[in-house]
């Protein structure tokens, strides 16, 4: 009998469920895209039943493809931060998943008392706004959900417990909900007296990859049942661990539907450090690994250039090649500075693609090297707010779905210290299945690491 783990990246583009042996072989890759539902000013949500059906299809396909015989031993969930479900008593969820991008919540959290919004930043380590989950839990609570008896759980912490595993908060996950204090990794009582809540609006709080029960979902196949379940954690900090980028002068950029620059602490700031950096739009919160803590500064670049992709009517990977090739005959920057086409709106307080032209002859590849060029300055402006709180890194790993475009290569490779390309397609569902697999090893995360990051990919198949 074979026996396997999987990895699961419950991702903002797409979800994908990645099947590896416990060395770490990778065998086999499913996706399907998430299934939002866009709505007007920037909004999307999905349902929770949504969700889960994606992994309940994902894994029947899984079945299909893995040998007769088979026995997946550990299950891992990552995946986006910022966005969960609402839980009452029972078990049924009282609202839509809102995306992490969605701005719903922003004049709830504008609302709050000066003095809570004063030590936001400092206790929380990020930016007073809608991406924090404190936020959405206001909107909620003004649409008329009362709050009390609740659970909120991030979208990877209710797949587990939608297969079977009980109501859990991991640490970097929560620690992106505006409600626990970085000081002590504890639920912050003035954000719980803001919501009028106790601190069973959270699971129990747990580190990635500690194991926190098992598959009994009777709808996933016989294959998968019994299997040891964990919370993997925030995707970009799990896949930075899936590619080694684990070491204080490393940057680590994850190049998605959000662009990441993660970079490794020791331990957490000090308040004054996280409420200049969270005044920047930079958070100071926990890492997937445990001790550690995370410098994590994001742009929506990678939204702002799907959109721009989408708007020039390219939606296939054949034009994505091609309009790569011709901004690549372009300079880096482009021919037409910003006076001429500009773009705008990837600051993480924003979103909304503006695009500026006062030129004439303008080209798509124009359009999309302004679009590379903003997300440029984007960069350069977070990169010098942390420099002024840490050493500069000496170092940069790119990944994610982006960097497989020559022109964003070169882009961000003028830009950012000695860049190399990571060559792990799925970084997130692979980290996440190294997370499963360290959930049924004696041995330490470091010990289980570099045994599974180590194994040769052997991928067989891929749809």
């Amino acid at each position: 009998m074979s026996e396997y783990v999987v990895g699961v990246d419950m991702g903002s583009t797409s979800t994908k469920l990645l099947v590896a042996t416990p060395d770490g072989r990778q065998v086999l890759v499913l996706s399907r895209r998430s299934p939002w539902t866009n709505l007007d000013h920037g909004q999307a949500e999905m349902t929770a039943a949504q969700a889960i059906a994606v992994v309940r299809e994902l894994a029947a396909e899984a079945d299909r493809r893995l040998d007769a015989g088979y026995r997946i031993v550990a299950l891992g969930v990552s995946g986006m931060a910022e966005a969960g479900v609402l839980l009452d008593a029972e078990g049924t969820a009282l609202a839509p998943i809102m995306a992490w991008f969605d701005p719903r919540g922003g004049a709830q959290i504008g609302a709050t008392p000066d003095a809570f919004r004063a030590e936001f930043l400092g206790r929380t380590g990020l930016p007073v706004g809608p991406l924090a989950s404190v936020s959405k839990l206001l909107y909620l609570r003004d649409q008329g959900i009362a709050l009390g008896g609740t659970t909120f759980l991030n979208v990877p912490e209710y797949v587990v417990h939608a297969l079977g595993g009980p109501r859990v908060a991991e640490y970097s996950l929560v620690s992106r909900t505006g409600l626990i204090d970085q000081d002590d990794s504890t639920p912050w009582q003035a954000a719980l007296d803001v919501l009028g809540v106790d601190e069973s609006i959270l699971g129990t709080l747990v580190s990635a990859g500690e194991a926190v029960g098992t598959i009994a979902d009777p709808l996933l196949p016989a294959g998968f049942q019994g299997a040891a379940l964990t919370v993997a954690g925030h995707d970009h900090l799990v896949s930075a661990v899936a590619v080694g980028a684990t070491h204080t002068g490393q940057l680590y950029d994850s190049m998605g539907t959000a662009e990441a620059l993660v970079r490794v602490l020791d331990d957490t700031l000090p308040f004054d450090a996280r409420e200049r950096l969270a005044l920047a739009g930079i958070n100071c919160v926990r890492h997937v690994i445990p001790g550690k803590f995370v410098l994590l500064a994001g742009t929506k670049s990678g939204l702002l250039m799907r959109r721009v992709l989408q708007l020039l009517g390219i939606a296939d990977a054949v034009g994505r090649a091609r309009i790569d090739e011709e901004t690549m005959a372009f300079p880096v920057e482009g021919n037409v500075s910003d006076a001429g086409l500009a773009v705008s709106g990837a600051r993480n307080d924003d979103g909304v693609l503006k695009i500026v032209a006062q030129s004439d002859g303008l080209s798509p590849a124009e359009l999309f090297a302004a679009s590379l060029r903003h997300g440029n300055d984007m960069l350069a402006e977070c990169m010098a707010v942390m420099d002024r709180e840490v050493p500069p890194p000496t170092s940069t790993v790119l990944t994610g779905g982006w960097s497989s475009m020559a022109s964003v290569v070169r882009s961000r490779s003028a830009l950012l210290p000695a860049v190399t390309v990571s060559t792990h397609d799925e970084g997130t569902a692979y980290g996440a299945a190294l997370f499963a697999a360290f959930a049924v090893d004696s041995r330490s995360f470091e010990d289980v690491a570099e045994t599974f990051l180590s194994s040769p990919l052997l991928t067989t198949e891929r749809s």
